[in-house]
């Protein structure tokens, strides 16, 4: 023997086992066939997936097309901006959406208070008549106006008749609306 074959260490110590070739390309096609396993276990996932959210769209467009009717079909969009036809009828079909959802007594209300001539009547008092700045300034003058009419009154011994409060309100309501005139004329901004 030589001395390289008889030196005791933990080099020797240690046994090879006689693996073959055979061996090997079996452990390859073992863990070629798990991965494939796997891949094709994460394409029956997805395959399941995709079959799934495909009836999901079905079952959706089905209930869609239950709920149009013949005559409810949408028409369609024309380049531009929204025609003032299209904002009526989008607000008319939410109106209906909410309404449907409101018990009887507020839907009757919501109904009333939606009405077209309602609706324009509130939008021209709200931007002429009612406009905060004349109201709040009808309050505020008002109060001090009658404050101080009521006072003189008292001292001088003049009885009071009513109209003092609403005189003093239109003209602090006046006043405010002036304030926004001048404003809008000054600024530029309403």
């Amino acid at each position: 023997m030589s001395a390289e074959q008889n030196t005791t260490g933990p080099e020797n110590n240690i046994e090879t086992p006689k693996v073959s070739a055979e061996h090997y390309e079996n452990a390859e096609k073992s863990i070629e066939a798990k991965s494939e396993h796997v891949e094709s276990g994460e394409k029956a996932e997805e395959k399941a997936r995709i079959e799934a959210l495909e009836s999901a769209i079905s079952v959706e467009r089905g209930g869609a097309e239950k709920k149009t009717k013949h005559n409810d079909t949408p028409t369609p969009r024309r380049r531009g901006g929204i025609s003032k036809k299209e904002k009526t009828v989008a607000y008319k079909k939410h109106m209906k959406q909410v309404q449907a959802e409101l018990p009887a007594p507020e839907r009757a209300f919501s109904k009333i208070i939606h009405a077209p001539v309602v609706e324009k009547t509130s939008e021209f008092v709200g931007g002429t008549v009612a406009r905060p700045n004349a109201i709040l300034s009808g309050a505020v003058v008002a109060f001090f106006l009658v404050l101080a009419v009521y006072i003189v009154a008292k001292n001088l011994g003049y009885t009071l008749s009513g109209f003092e409060t609403i005189g003093a309100f239109i003209i602090g309501w006046v006043i405010g609306v002036l304030y926004d005139y001048f404003k809008v004329l000054v600024t530029g901004k309403k």
